[in-house]
């Protein structure tokens, strides 16, 4: 009789992945190069919402703090956000200055994460110092008004995803092969 636990296998290339996909999507709207659609609010819930939130549940079984709570608050991002765009309920639709401190939230969160990455390796520290930025920028925009500031944030927030989906990429090959890949550091 077998007395050990099955291992879970590492949840970060999926909650990356979805975080990855998802930003690059959205941002593509953001700086202005597709519009917002239910190709990116569906995006956004399963891959961006429902995947993270898996992965940061695995990452609390593992007892990884960091990945749990990144994941699981960012799937929520996901979900919080389709919310605010689809008003339901009959309440209010979110008006600037009520987005710009959503973002800023986001930023505060972010930018702790970030500071928490520098205990990690360098790729996930340029996709959490960016989403920083990303957020920061949003926020400035929405309480600002200022389209050019949103069209900024969006290729930063294309090359934040990118970035992301780098990672994911780079923990599944060099799992994979056994050997760097794809360099994180």
């Amino acid at each position: 009789m077998n007395s050990s636990k099955p291992s879970i296998a590492n949840p970060s290339p999926l909650g990356l992945l979805g975080f990855g996909m998802t930003t690059v999507l959205l941002n593509l709207h953001n700086a202005d190069l597709i519009p917002l659609s239910v190709v990116i609010v569906a995006m956004g819930f399963a891959l961006g919402g429902a995947a993270q939130i898996i992965a940061g549940v695995m990452d609390f079984l593992t007892g990884n703090m960091f990945g749990a709570t990144a994941f699981t608050a960012y799937g929520f991002f996901w979900w919080s956000l389709i919310f605010i765009w689809i008003a339901p309920f009959g309440v209010q639709a979110a008006d600037p200055m009520s987005m710009g401190f959503y973002l800023l939230l986001w930023c505060l969160f972010t930018l702790y994460m970030f500071i928490a990455t520098l205990n990690h390796n360098k790729g996930i520290q340029v996709v959490f110092g960016s989403l920083t930025i990303l957020f920061l920028l949003l926020a400035v925009a929405n309480f600002t008004g200022s389209h050019l500031i949103h069209v900024i944030a969006g290729y930063i927030g294309i090359f934040c995803g990118l970035s992301a989906i780098y990672n994911s990429a780079a923990q599944i090959l060099n799992a994979e092969y056994n050997k760097v890949v794809l360099p994180l550091d």
